[in-house]
């Protein structure tokens, strides 16, 4: 291997999902000002939005919007600025 090419960081870091509090343990060169106390060891933690955990597609939930709903509230609402 080539000597020097390789991050100096590259080091265990916890990864939280912040929509369900799930956290787990990966091999990252992520930078973080934060850490968390895993198992009694403290890490440094990277926040996610979505992660395996919580999104549709690996849960099998898929989230349903009623945006139809959301746009006739909206013109019952305003109808009466109508010209």
């Amino acid at each position: 291997m080539k000597a020097g090419i390789h991050p100096e960081n590259f080091r265990v870091v916890a990864f939280k999902d912040m929509s369900n509090d799930d956290v787990f343990l990966s091999k990252s060169t992520a930078e973080t000002g934060e850490t968390i106390e895993v198992d009694g060891v403290e890490y440094p933690l990277v926040k996610l939005e979505i992660s395996r955990t919580s999104h549709p597609y690996y849960t099998g939930k898929s989230k349903l919007v009623d945006t139809a709903g959301r746009i006739d509230k909206f013109k019952n609402k305003y109808a009466k600025f109508k010209k």
